[in-house]
């Protein structure tokens, strides 16, 4: 496997990956990771879930996720739309919020149910 150097605004990664989109798509899940939440929530519709998404990428990500062989801030390797990486990575997720449920299984609850109950500290340090 080659070695990428992924970035997107503020996101970076290092990564051993078979290919550059491969690579590409952790850089989403790692940056959409923190919203996962959302599909553990039936309250919420298709649309709510897309919308979130959106919003989330437009505040964190810049428009293109930037794949190099060489080093940070290049792109030899590739340029992949973010639009595109987050449709596929919002597919992936309810695919697999779906086969819980149809396996019987309960969804899989991504956060702790008592959040507040956790330890951490309260205020920088």
């Amino acid at each position: 496997m080659a070695k990428f150097y992924v970035s997107c605004g503020s996101q970076t990664l290092i990564i051993s990956a078979p290919t550059a989109e491969f690579a590409a798509m952790r850089l989403m899940d790692e940056a959409m990771a923190a919203h996962a939440w959302i599909y553990d929530d039936a309250d919420l519709s298709e649309q709510d879930r897309r919308d979130h998404l959106s919003l989330e990428a437009l505040l964190h990500l810049s428009s293109t996720v930037r794949v190099s062989e060489c080093g940070l801030g290049r792109s030899d390797a590739g340029q992949f739309e973010v639009p595109m990486l987050l449709d596929q990575w919002h597919r992936l997720m309810t695919g697999v919020s779906r086969l819980f449920v149809s396996a019987g299984l309960e969804p899989r609850r991504v956060l702790p149910a008592n959040l507040e109950n956790v330890l951490y500290p309260k205020s920088p340090r």
